[in-house]
């Protein structure tokens, strides 16, 4: 019991150091003063305004509900990564959250949600069309972002993991989005 206090003790001063430091490595090289900070705060504040004016009215249950579903899992695959190291963001709007906070909860959603209105209001695939965005993000958006240092791969990730990544993410967020169609159907 001793042993485990001490080491929950020890992990607590580390997370502690580990936000501190980050939050001084914010100020030194992330903030306001910066480019990237205004690239990825674009990349936060512009999805939301875009989905605020063509989120379609009468499905924005549906289509709000599917954005949360991509949010939590993409931000779940996110923290995984960036904790195993796998990817990491220099530049952050805020410095103590553990990943990208406007891919995780504006842009990677925002897109998605853009993309499964369309699909269900037009009847089209949502699967070939979501692969068609899954490749975008992982094969053209992520390796601009890596060329313009805002985003680094490491330890062996590549962008085909990242693929894979999207691939989960939609999957599950259209599965489970079904789900719950299909309760309230039941229901009604």
């Amino acid at each position: 019991m001793a042993d485990q206090e001490q080491l929950i003790h020890k992990l607590k001063d580390m997370q502690l150091e580990y936000s501190d430091t980050w939050i001084e490595y914010w100020q030194r090289y992330s903030d306001f003063n910066t480019w990237q900070f205004w690239v990825i705060g674009a990349l936060l504040l512009v999805p939301l305004i875009a989905i605020y004016f063509f989120i379609d009215r009468k499905r924005a249950l549906l289509i709000g509900f599917y954005g949360l579903n991509v949010h939590v899992w993409f931000t779940y695959t996110d923290t995984l990564g960036g904790n195993r190291n796998l990817w990491f963001y220099p530049y952050k709007v805020f410095p103590f959250l553990p990943t990208n906070f406007a891919l995780d909860v504006s842009f990677i959603p925002v897109s998605f949600m853009l993309v499964y209105q369309w699909t269900v209001k037009r009847k089209k695939n949502y699967y070939g069309y979501g692969l068609l965005l899954c490749a975008f993000l992982a094969f053209i958006f992520k390796p601009i972002l890596s060329m313009i240092g805002i985003f680094e791969l490491d330890r062996g990730a590549t962008y085909i993991h990242l693929f894979a990544g999207y691939i989960s993410v939609m999957l599950v967020s259209k599965w489970l989005t079904n789900l719950f169609v299909y309760f309230e159907r039941k229901a009604a």
